[in-house]
């Protein structure tokens, strides 16, 4: 059995009890609702960057005026130009955990999108080469700090009802990015003029820019607030969006009294450095699982798509610019589909079979796109190059229904909050690390080798199901502050529950003493962030 994946506890949880009886959904609670509108472009919409960028790179290589400009890049080149966003991302990671903790989630929001922006600015106005690499340098430095922040704060904000479901969504903003990307690449790749590929720069500025507008009208983590001593700020927000203002709601309490609670202890059992990052075995199991996934999510063969579909489609006889396009488009709209298909239902999965059926079903989807690929090398056969562009739509809900539906929302239920953003940050590294050594040696891979470079994946899918299997613990249907000690014994979350019910029969909760009706929640928090 993997470790930690015995019976989940949450039933047993007093907060988990009371969100089962809450049958008032979401969208009938103005306050919640109103948290989830912000929380779209703000968190949410984060990834549509990452979605933009990688749909627009597959685009500009067919569009002949980019092309032209840039002296037909190929092999390793391309490479270059692909890779520099995530080495970008890799140079930034380091930083990232430091503003996140320290300033709170929405300040390494801001940072990052100002980042962004000037990146997208620059990639518009570029003139050479070496301008070009230097802006997508940029859009990678500037995005973890985002990804980070918002993955952290969607699963501190969210109501626990829905939570798994918000934090899904995240991954699945990525289409939304690449839809766009892709529309506006088929759109203008036959234009005569650099504005071909100069309108697809500029429109990468929007996600970020809807950052810098949105991100101040939604408050800061609850979790953040109470772990820099501004408890009562955090319990107005607690009380205003999961209990629409309610500050003698019992659920409110509990929730304080968990999070308040599970964050002392964090403090008793380490400092949060990244020396007690790697101190106790439960902690090197979170780190060891949080990279595989990094790599994981970029070494499972979707860099060949999200970045060479251009080539890939090549190698099978297909060579006209407005086909690629058109294939392009159509599949970043099927990923839409599926993509928030399953994110909006996988959550309700256990984690361990999601991710199992993940690994499997990609490994014989991509068995057989390298079959597939290898007839037509050996035949020219026009049915092996429609079963290639089969198989690349079936690896679409395949890879989403593990690795875009579940991802962050796994992570923030893996980390405790003192490690939340360093271990999103490790995983943020070991992906970008992954993908820029796929975007490098992709486009060398597939000029070289063809369809027999498509078995290194395969063997790496292999793998991954192996280690899901022995590894991955089962973390649904518990609050964060349950799974905050999921690796270090049942000594600790007794000692945990002990402390939670003394705070709560103590009334320690900082309510405000001038709030007497439901709307001070609101009034509280309106002038203390």
């Amino acid at each position: 059995m993997a470790i930690g994946s015995g019976p989940g506890k949450g039933a047993d949880n007093p907060i988990n009890r009371l969100v089962e009886k809450d049958t008032v959904p979401w969208y009938k609670k103005p306050n919640l609702r109103m948290l989830y509108i912000l929380m779209f472009p703000t968190c949410i919409g984060i990834e549509m960057t990452s979605g933009f960028d990688s749909s627009m790179m597959n685009g500009l290589q067919a569009v002949p005026s980019w092309d032209s400009f840039f002296n037909h890049p190929r092999s390793t080149i391309l490479g270059l130009l692909s890779s520099l966003y995530s080495l970008g991302s890799m140079f930034s990671l380091p930083f990232v955990p430091i503003v996140t903790d320290r300033y709170g989630r929405r300040a390494a929001i801001i940072f990052g999108s100002v980042v962004m922006v000037i990146g997208a600015a620059l990639q518009t106005a570029s003139q050479d080469f070496a301008m070009f690499v230097v802006a997508r340098f940029l859009l990678g430095f500037g995005i973890p700090f985002a990804i980070v922040a918002a993955s952290s704060m969607i699963g501190e904000l969210a109501y626990p009802k829905e939570r798994a479901r918000i934090g899904s969504l995240f991954n699945a903003s990525w289409f939304i990015g690449a839809i766009v990307a892709a529309g506006v690449t088929l759109g203008t790749f036959a234009m005569p003029n650099n504005w071909a590929w100069r309108i697809p720069s500029i429109l990468q500025v929007t996600p970020s820019a809807l950052q810098l507008i949105f991100v101040w009208f939604i408050p800061e983590s609850p979790r953040w607030l109470v772990s820099k001593g501004r408890g009562e700020e955090a319990y107005a927000i607690l009380a205003k969006y999961h209990a629409e203002g309610d500050l003698d709601s019992e659920f409110v309490k509990l929730e304080y009294a968990e999070i308040e609670t599970t964050l002392e202890l964090e403090r008793e059992q380490g400092k949060g450095s990244w020396k007690d990052f790697i101190a106790s075995s439960g902690m090197r199991k979170r780190l060891l699982i949080c990279s595989f996934l990094g790599l994981a999510t970029q070494w499972s063969g979707n860099g060949l798509t999200s970045y060479f579909l251009a080539r890939i489609l090549d190698n099978v006889g297909i060579h006209d610019d407005h086909t690629k396009n058109l294939i392009n488009l159509a599949m970043t709209c099927w990923g839409f589909v599926n993509g928030t298909t399953l994110a909006l239902t996988v959550p309700k999965m256990r984690r361990r079979p999601a991710y199992l059926t993940c690994t499997i079903v990609l490994t014989l989807i991509f068995t057989g796109w390298t079959i597939a690929s290898a007839e037509y090398q050996r035949t020219g056969s026009q049915g092996a190059s429609r079963a290639v562009i089969a198989f690349i739509f079936l690896y679409s809900p395949a890879y989403n229904m593990g690795y875009n539906a579940l991802t962050y929302t796994y992570l923030v239920e893996l980390f405790p909050y003192h490690a939340r953003a360093k271990g999103i940050a490790v995983f943020q590294w070991w992906g970008r690390a992954a993908g820029f050594f796929n975007q490098f040696v992709n486009p060398i891979g597939i000029q070289n080798a063809g369809w027999k470079y498509y078995i290194s994946y395969c063997i790496f899918l292999l793998f991954e199901v192996i280690f899901v299997w022995f590894l991955f613990p089962e973390t649904s249907n518990r609050s964060l502050e349950e799974l905050a000690f999921l690796f270090e014994g049942e000594k600790l979350r007794e000692e945990q529950q002990k402390r939670i019910k003394e705070e709560v029969e103590d009334s320690r909760a900082p309510i405000p003493d001038s709030s007497s009706d439901k709307g001070s929640a609101v009034h509280v928090e309106h002038n203390k962030i």
